[in-house]
């Protein structure tokens, strides 16, 4: 199989470097650029499964980037996970709202960044395309629409179902319910948020098979997240 290539996209070589070295170590393969015109031509040549932008660059910023690439038909769809120091949710917001498909806050973990890459190229091709998806005994076959906990079949509804299946792909992200209703019911349904606490119970209880509703964790205040990584 060959490898998906990350394009890594920074002014500085020692944040490439570290970006590299977790990224190869993962399998994939990674192309580098040190700014705007170096990276808007590797786009264009190489077509790369993914792009890990910095937002403050000299010369063209990673914002004005992540806009020229998300207009061109050629790199429209490629997704961008945008690299700040920022921490700040307005700035958050700015970066998805140009065209990111998700950020991640320096300092970084690599292990965090690995997994958003890998979640932002799976909800990048339609569902129906997607290898079965495998999270610690949980199974979700995409093909046959069929999940199994330790390869026993269990039942599931069509909303937990879809529930799942965008869990799956947006792993370790804080969801609010009304970001839930817009992504797994649509904008243009009528439910009220609370709804979604009673599909989150009942897919906990699909779940409870081994103690796999653990992945699903209630965030005070916020949401939910969908998560391996218990306690954090």
């Amino acid at each position: 199989m060959t490898s998906q290539t990350i394009l890594i996209v920074d002014d500085e070589s020692p944040i490439r470097d570290l970006l590299r070295t977790a990224l190869e170590i993962a399998d994939f393969r990674c192309l580098e650029a040190e700014n705007g015109q170096q990276a808007l031509s590797l786009v264009m040549d190489e077509q790369p499964d993914a792009i890990v932008l910095d937002w403050m660059m000299p010369g063209l910023s990673g914002i004005e980037l992540a806009r020229r690439l998300k207009k061109e038909e050629l790199s429209s769809s490629i997704p961008i996970i945008m690299l700040t120091a920022r921490g700040e949710e307005d700035h958050k917001i700015h970066g998805l709202e140009t065209g990111a498909d998700d950020y991640i806050t320096k300092p970084f973990s690599p292990r965090e960044l690995v997994a958003r890459l890998k979640a932002v190229i799976r909800r990048t091709k339609p569902l129906t395309e997607q290898a079965a998806i495998t999270l610690g005994g949980l199974t979700l076959d995409p093909v046959s629409q069929r999940v199994t906990i330790n390869e026993k079949p269990q039942e599931i509804g069509p909303t937990e179902y879809r529930l799942l299946a965008f869990f799956l792909t947006h792993q370790e992200r804080v969801y609010t319910r009304g970001q839930l209703l817009d992504h797994v019911w649509g904008s243009n349904v009528y439910v009220e948020e609370r709804t979604v606490d009673v599909h989150i119970r009942r897919l906990r209880k699909v779940l409870s098979v081994d103690n796999h509703e653990r992945f699903i964790q209630t965030v005070r205040g916020t949401g939910y997240r969908f998560s391996a990584n218990i306690g954090e």
